[in-house]
Formats: C-alpha cells, sequence, structure tokens
C-alpha cells in the first residue's frame, strides 16, 4: 500500500546520522516536516527538547529515528498516527522506499523494511535504463512506449581479466536484453548476463569479419527498435580504438539513447601488468598510442619517426601481424636496431617479452598483443 505523505503532518524523531538520512528523503519528496530531538546533529531545524507523547498531537505520521527504546514503546502504546520506527519494520505501519525519478517517471522499490540497502541497489539499476527524454502520453499502447524506451549501452569491457571489469559495466551487464559481444570479450563476462539475454556474437579477426561494421550498427538500431536494452560488449574501451563512436553516432541519427560504459584499456593496462611503467620521471615524461592496423588492412607507419624521442613511451595496439613492417621502417630511418622493445601479450597470463628493434618480427607472441617502445 502506498501512502501520500505531502497533505499529512509528518514528524520525525530523532537529530542523529539516520534520522538526517530520513530527513534528507523527505526534502528531495518535497514532504514538510518538523523535528523533535534533544540534540540536534542534522542540518535541518529543529525543536530541542526530550521527547514527550504531547509532541506527536496533531500529527498523521511519525518518523522514530531515535533508536531508542523506550521511546519507540511510548509511541507504540499511545499510537494514533502512522508509525515508521527505523530497522525495526515489524512495529511499522508503512515503510520507507527507494524511489528511482527521471522527470515525470517515479518507480518505487520496496522490500517491506527488510533491506533498505537492497532497495537502492535495485533503484539505482532502474534508474540506469530509465529514459532521459520522454513524453507521457496516455494514448501511447504499451508496443510504441516500449520501442520509445529502449536503449543502447556501449560496454567497455576491459583487456580480459574480469576483475578488471568497471563496477558500472558490471552492474549494466545485468540490465541486458540483448548482447552484441565482440571476440576480445572474455567468455565469464559474459557469464554475467541475465539467463534470458539474447547473446549475438559479432566478433571481428584479421582476415575475418563474422558480420561487418554495416551489419552490426543495423542489427544495434534494429534491436533497440524492438525496444530491447542492448549491450554492445567491446574489449578495451569503447572510444579507443574501438569503433564506439562510430556506432553511437549511428544510434543517435536514429533518435535512440546511447550510453557509454567506460572500460580499462590494454594500452595502459597490459604495460602495468608487465610492471613497464606508461610513465616515468626524468625518463618518459609523455606517452602516445598508436594502432598499426588501418581500416581496410592498411599499415600505420605514421608514427615511426616518433621513437628517435626518447622521453616518449610509444604504445602500439594491432601491432603483432605488422613487425616486419614496423622494424622495417623504423630501421630505414635510423631507430637504433638495439633499441629496447617489450611485447605483451595473453593478458591473462600476463606474457611479457622483451627483445629489441632489430629481433621484433623473430619473437614468437600470441594474440592479442601490445608492443611497448
Amino acid at each position: 500500500m502506498l501512502i501520500k505523505l505531502k497533505p499529512k503532518k509528518v514528524l520525525l524523531i530523532g537529530g542523529g546520522a539516520v534520522a538526517k538520512q530520513k530527513a534528507d528523503v523527505l526534502t528531495k519528496q518535497n514532504i514538510p516536516f518538523d523535528i523533535v530531538t534533544l540534540k540536534n546533529n542534522t542540518p535541518y531545524p529543529a525543536i530541542i527538547k526530550e521527547f514527550e507523547i504531547s509532541d506527536t498531537n496533531g500529527y498523521d505520521v511519525v518518523i522514530d529515528a531515535t533508536g531508542c527504546d523506550k521511546v519507540t514503546n511510548t509511541l507504540l502504546k499511545n499510537k494514533n498516527f502512522l508509525l515508521n520506527v527505523v530497522d525495526k519494520p515489524e512495529v511499522c505501519d508503512f515503510y520507507f522506499g527507494s524511489i528511482a525519478k527521471k522527470g515525470d517517471i517515479s518507480v518505487l522499490v520496496s522490500s517491506n523494511g527488510k533491506s533498505p540497502r537492497l532497495t537502492q541497489v535495485i533503484r539505482d539499476r532502474i534508474e540506469k535504463i530509465l529514459p532521459t527524454n520522454f513524453e507521457i502520453d496516455r494514448k501511447k499502447d504499451y508496443d510504441t512506449i516500449k520501442k520509445e524506451t529502449s536503449k543502447v549501452f556501449i560496454i567497455g569491457c576491459g583487456p580480459g581479466a574480469i576483475d578488471l571489469l568497471t563496477i558500472r559495466a558490471y552492474n549494466t551487464l545485468k540490465s541486458l536484453d540483448v548482447a552484441l559481444y565482440d571476440h576480445l570479450v572474455n567468455p565469464e563476462i559474459l557469464d554475467i548476463l541475465p539467463k534470458n539475454c539474447e547473446k549475438i556474437y559479432v566478433g571481428k579477426q584479421k582476415g575475418y569479419h563474422h558480420k561487418k561494421q554495416d551489419e552490426i550498427n543495423e542489427l544495434l538500431v534494429q534491436k533497440a527498435k524492438e525496444g530491447k536494452i542492448v549491450g554492445r560488449l567491446k574489449g578495451g574501451h569503447p572510444f579507443v580504438f574501438g569503433r564506439g563512436f562510430e556506432e553511437m553516432s549511428e544510434l543517435t541519427n536514429e533518435a535512440i539513447e546511447v550510453e557509454i560504459i567506460e572500460g580499462l584499456t590494454s594500452a595502459i593496462s597490459a604495460p602495468t601488468e608487465a610492471l613497464i611503467p606508461v610513465t616515468l620521471r626524468n625518463s618518459k615524461d609523455s606517452f602516445m598510442v598508436v594502432s598499426a592496423h588501418l581500416k581496410g588492412s592498411r599499415v600505420n607507419l605514421n608514427w615511426i619517426d616518433l621513437l628517435h624521442r626518447e622521453n616518449l613511451r610509444i604504445i602500439v595496439l594491432m601491432g603483432l601481424s605488422r613487425r616486419k613492417d614496423i622494424k622495417n621502417k623504423a630501421l630505414e630511418i635510423g631507430i637504433n636496431p638495439d633499441k629496447e622493445v617489450y611485447i605483451v601479450s595473453n593478458f591473462d597470463n600476463k606474457q611479457m617479452i622483451k627483445t629489441t628493434l632489430n629481433e621484433l618480427d623473430k619473437v614468437k607472441a600470441k594474440k592479442p598483443a601490445v608492443i611497448v617502445f
């Protein structure tokens, strides 16, 4: 049962942290209230006195946030109002729920007083999927509203290890109806998805694309227009050589709401796992991340001349199959053949190979890999 508090007179008893929490909730919902307490540690005005049952006269709702059994027992014996006693659901006439609110849409989550923290977690997850811009119209039918409230999350799933997934990504994964995932996404991450989530593999590898980018874009739009909560799961960070912006643009052009969920890029995590600092005081005062692979299987060597700069750390993604090209171009422009190079691969098992520019194309390493100069 829901109780509308706004037209009712509300008394809050207590002046500690718990009372402040309840006062914050009432204030957020624009519900007027009075506080009675012997000592006020809240920022709200209060009547400073020892509580007496006569203080409840004229109030429709009383909230006991004192934690004092004597006060609670007095209230229970002389009750002619609706009562909420914090952390004692068995004596409450009503409970505080957690409200997810965006615009005119409000969703109340209640555990009947048993676990306020649980309702807060669920509320936060609901808020994440509520549309930010939605016009309420009584005439719209269910299917129309479902389509208009769909959303796509472009999710960075990090460099592979499940414990490098961000909390935001973890929580978002649990809310999806459909997941389109790449070949670099750890299968353990897919286990986080709801059991009824539709999983669609759209991975790309050199020389073989299970789905072309245009097909992926079309799938994202199609699933969103079906009224689904859609996740586009990518290895690393979606905006670091991840085509995340391309997909976001396609969706926004179709007026579909999109949210980017950041992930840890292997450009930072792989060197760190191998104990290679990306920057180092008095030695490497800046760093650069490049891709050796361009659209249409073209090689990118425009950055090679920067290897002359000893203060610059250069991190090369998608460069393992281009090692010979990198080596030849670097030697051609006079880079020291003995220049140290690291290859970090097989991220889960932390394989690190130390070599030189001259030997770069001769060492054996597994994909995916990051080359560090």
